[in-house]
């Protein structure tokens, strides 16, 4: 496996106990579904969330959040809705990002709660 892959499979891990550890009921991580994937789908309360996490070993180049364009947005939206559909969910639902930086000095995350919101 690459260690980007290694790197965002470690990335997913933490995102995922550090939202346990807030509380949040963890349904699904690395949900895939025909063209869509969605790193983790969490229920928070009354919602249920959509998390996509990005994860680098520095922000020498950006923050890991800024990976997360408006193309990928719009992907994720869609993902979402299928997956709501699907399942025949109806709860509110919101957009979050985690931003992980992970290396051998230091683990920083960062949760963006409601990162983006689907036009309407």
């Amino acid at each position: 496996m690459a260690e980007h892959n290694q790197l965002g499979e470690k990335g997913e891990e933490e995102a995922k106990l550090y939202l346990e550890s807030i509380g949040y009921k963890i349904l699904e991580t690395n949900w895939r579904e025909r063209k869509f994937e969605i790193d983790i789908i969490a229920i928070d309360d009354k919602e249920i969330v959509f998390v996509e996490v990005k994860t680098r070993s520095t922000n020498a180049f950006g923050s890991p959040e800024e990976a997360v364009n408006f193309k990928k947005q719009q992907h994720l939206i869609e993902g979402a809705d299928f997956y709501l559909q699907d399942k025949e969910i109806d709860l509110e639902s919101r957009f979050d990002v985690m931003s992980i930086i992970l290396n051998s000095n230091q683990k920083q995350i960062n949760h963006i709660k409601n990162a983006f919101y689907p036009e309407v």
